[in-house]
């Protein structure tokens, strides 16, 4: 069953070395992702799942111990899911799991096993639903990291340019995740988060299929766009 959960942005230029001189702009939401995974510690889950998208309609296992790596920005950084050596070299870990395991090492993560799936974005939410049911049933006491940014397009300067939908998009997004509504999260609609380049609709659906029973309440941390890009982050206990 699943016990708590946490919900984060994922970019890389949350990590400080990829950020660079712009690294103090997202000072409040490194600390929010941080009292976000102190929720799933304090939870005492028995294994930690960490959901993060990647392109596809499919889904990607990640086992503890998959490297990941921050070189394609320029920056030496590697990074590690969890401990132990064991993992598929061959797949690497992608940036949303990059990014999560770098958050894990910095909270210095050790109060359970972890392991990473890949959600592919254009999954269909009845899949997210039920891969969620699944994630919550691995273990007697789950929790789950959620990675996942808002949408893209919030100004100007954004990767989407401005689109007007954006804004009350993210808007019911951060409501969901605040009272932890799994049906509001479910019914995101697919095709309007592409076209917002929403990069956490699959996950968020994810989510609510792990927290069907669950009784959790939600509680929200931090809501902005920096960059013209919805972050939000979120922690279910």
């Amino acid at each position: 069953m699943l016990v708590a959960a946490a919900v984060c942005p994922c970019p890389p230029l949350l990590v400080p070395e990829v950020a660079a001189g712009a690294a103090p702009e997202l000072d409040a939401a490194r600390a929010a992702c941080t009292d976000a995974l102190g929720v799933l510690a304090a939870a005492r889950p028995g294994r930690l799942v960490v959901v993060g998208p990647v392109d596809g309609a499919g889904l990607e296992p990640y086992p503890q111990g998959t490297p990941g790596s921050f070189r394609g920005f320029g920056v030496g950084l590697d990074v590690r899911l969890g401990p132990g050596e064991g993992a598929d070299a061959e797949r690497p870990l992608p940036y949303s799991l990059a990014v999560a395991a770098w958050l894990l090492e910095r909270t210095g993560w050790s109060d359970a096993p972890v392991e990473g799936l890949g959600v592919g974005d254009e999954l269909e939410p009845a899949r997210c639903v039920a891969t969620g049911r699944d994630v919550a049933g691995r273990a007697e006491r789950v929790a789950l990291l959620v990675m996942g940014d808002a949408s893209a397009c919030r100004t100007l300067k954004a990767p989407g340019y401005l689109d007007e939908r954006a804004a009350p998009f993210d808007a019911e997004v951060a409501r969901a995740l605040r009272g932890a509504d799994l049906a509001a999260l479910t019914a995101l609609d697919t095709g309007l988060a592409h076209e917002l380049k929403v990069s956490g609709r699959a996950p968020w659906q994810v989510l609510a299929g792990a927290a069907e029973g669950a009784g959790l309440g939600g509680s929200l941390l931090y809501e902005d766009a920096p960059y013209g890009v919805g972050y939000l982050v979120a922690a279910w206990s």
